[in-house]
C-alpha cells in the first residue's frame, strides 16, 4: 500500500539545502543569461535544418525522388523540428520572466508559501516559480 508523505518542507529530500538570497541576484542573471545564449544557438541549428530539409525537395530541379516515403518522412522531420523549435521558444518565454522576477526582486521566492526557493533547485531549473514542497504539492493535485 502507498502511504503518501506529508510534504512539510522537514519532509522534502534536501530541505536544509541553502536558500536563495538576494547577494545571489548576480550570479542567476548570469546562468540565465547563458541558458538564453544555447537556447538562441540551438533555435539557429533547428532554423537551419528545416531550411536544408524544405529545400532538398522543392522545385521541379530537384535532384531527389519524389517518393512518398521520402515525402513522409521530410514531413514528420520538420514537425519534429517545429515541435522542438516551439520548446525552446517557450523556454526562451520562461526565461525572460525569471529575468523579469529579477529585476522586480521577486525571482527565487515561492509564489505560493513565500518562502526562499532553495539555490540547487534554481541552479537546475532557473525558471523555478515553487519551492520544492509547493511543486510536489501542484504535482499531488494534478494526479488526484
Amino acid at each position: 500500500m502507498n502511504k503518501k508523505v506529508p510534504h512539510t518542507p522537514d519532509a522534502v529530500p534536501g530541505a536544509g539545502l541553502e536558500r536563495f538570497s538576494s547577494s545571489d541576484h548576480e550570479y542567476f542573471r548570469d546562468l540565465i543569461r547563458d541558458r538564453r545564449i544555447d537556447i538562441m544557438k540551438q533555435l539557429g541549428l533547428l532554423t537551419e535544418a528545416s531550411r536544408n530539409t524544405t529545400s532538398e525537395y522543392s522545385g521541379d530541379n530537384s535532384t531527389y525522388t519524389l517518393h512518398m516515403a521520402d515525402q513522409g518522412t521530410d514531413a514528420q522531420e520538420r514537425e519534429k523540428t517545429f515541435l522542438l523549435a516551439s520548446r525552446e521558444g517557450r523556454y526562451l518565454k520562461y526565461l525572460d520572466r525569471a529575468v523579469q522576477m529579477l529585476d522586480e526582486g521577486t525571482y527565487g521566492i515561492c509564489q505560493d508559501c513565500k518562502e526562499p526557493i532553495q539555490k540547487k533547485r534554481l541552479e537546475l531549473v532557473p525558471t523555478a516559480r515553487l519551492c520544492i514542497a509547493c511543486k510536489l504539492k501542484e504535482e499531488q493535485k494534478r494526479g488526484a
